[in-house]
């Protein structure tokens, strides 16, 4: 399944697995102005709406727009897999129309630790509908969630989600959207003190950035709600409303206090994760991608979407073997778990990016 546009697997990291023979890194490239002109130069291939123009006739140097990422096998993969895609008259030359680039979001473009923002985000809404649910204390995702049983709540994703779909539902879109903003704007992380929105990864910025200024679309294919990840992802990423595929709730059209409106109703529509990703691509996008990008056995299955077939290919997943600069967690974690996405990456030659040896910087710098 590995693309001729991809090294070998010796030259893929993979945790204590990791091959032998892996060159040594380089010095971190080029200064955050130099970074912040080519993601300016970017935003300004992209049309209205999020279309993406044509590329210029030469692919963007990833010198200059990944300033964040060590000159490791991974960068380089992501450089010659571009160059490859981007380049008439190259054998592996994909048209502007089929660069699909798809993310996942927890955990690959944001930290999701020491509990899913969202889930955090779920928590306070639970509670705060608990008083008029009495039947909750029953329930074993509502004691997961008062508990914090990060675990329990992991294994019962759905379960969760429904408890959310009850607390929210009879609630219009628009009022949904407002609740969600004013919490972001408020809530802190546990570990960091800094508002969740600032915890987004800077070398992925650069990338989504490069990937753009290359005629790719991008797009997010996440576990986590539409709801949830739309107030805030374009200013974030850089990627519209449109673009973000999700787990969503069922919603009706209604005349809500004498206007028209969108009203959510108490049952999940569809669950994006796992198996689920690629049904979610196949219903929003239409074409398969060719580059996927994710962090855990969750997004195993949108990466083997991605790579089948013939054609070039680029599967990424990000480990998270950083435990000063964030969160270390793999094979055993409860949130995020990397185990078997693991075991095809290496099986597979699909390229794992080890955030402490790849990743020169993790967020931006706080704002003030």
């Amino acid at each position: 399944m590995r693309s001729s546009c991809q090294p070998g697997r010796s030259e893929h990291v993979a945790g204590s697995t990791r091959a032998a023979g892996r060159s040594a890194f380089g010095s971190a490239l080029g200064a955050a102005v130099v970074a912040l002109s080519v993601a300016l130069a970017a935003a300004g291939c992209t049309t209205p709406g999020g279309t993406n123009a044509p590329p210029p006739p030469a692919a963007v140097s990833s010198t200059a727009a990944l300033p964040s990422w060590r000159d490791g096998a991974a960068k380089q993969t992501i450089e010659k897999f571009v160059a490859d895609v981007t380049r008439e008259g190259s054998p592996n030359y994909v048209p502007p129309a089929e660069r699909i680039a798809v993310f996942d979001n927890d955990g690959t473009l944001w930290s999701e630790q020491p509990l899913y923002f969202q889930f955090a985000f779920m928590l306070d809404q639970v509670k705060a509908a608990a008083p008029k649910h009495p039947e909750w204390k029953k329930n074993p995702a509502f004691k997961a969630l008062v508990a914090k049983d990060y675990g329990a709540l992991a294994s019962q994703q759905k379960q969760v989600l429904q408890l959310v779909a009850a607390a929210n539902s009879g609630m219009t879109v628009d009022d949904y959207d407002k609740t969600i903003r004013d919490w972001l704007a408020n809530a802190r992380h546990p570990k960091f003190n800094r508002p969740y929105t600032e915890l987004v990864y800077q070398p992925q910025l650069e990338l989504l950035a490069y990937l753009r200024a290359n005629g790719f679309k991008t797009f997010i294919v996440s576990g986590g709600t539409i709801e949830f990840m739309r107030p805030w992802a374009e200013k974030a990423y850089g990627i519209p409303p449109e673009q973000v595929i999700g787990s969503s709730q069922l919603v009706q059209y209604q005349m809500h206090d004498g206007q028209a409106a969108l009203v959510r109703q108490p049952k999940i529509d569809f669950v994006d994760d796992g198996p689920g990703k690629p049904v979610g691509i196949y219903r929003n996008i239409g074409r398969k991608p060719i580059l996927a990008f994710g962090n855990s056995d969750g997004d195993q299955q949108m990466l083997e979407y991605t790579t089948s077939g013939s054609g070039p290919h680029l599967a990424l997943l990000v480990h998270h073997d950083d435990a000063v600069r964030e969160f270390a967690y793999d094979r055993t974690s409860k949130i995020g778990k990397l185990d078997k996405a693991w075991d095809e990456a290496i099986a597979d030659g699909w390229t794992v990016v080890s955030m402490k040896d790849d990743w020169q910087t993790i967020y931006p710098a706080p704002k003030q």
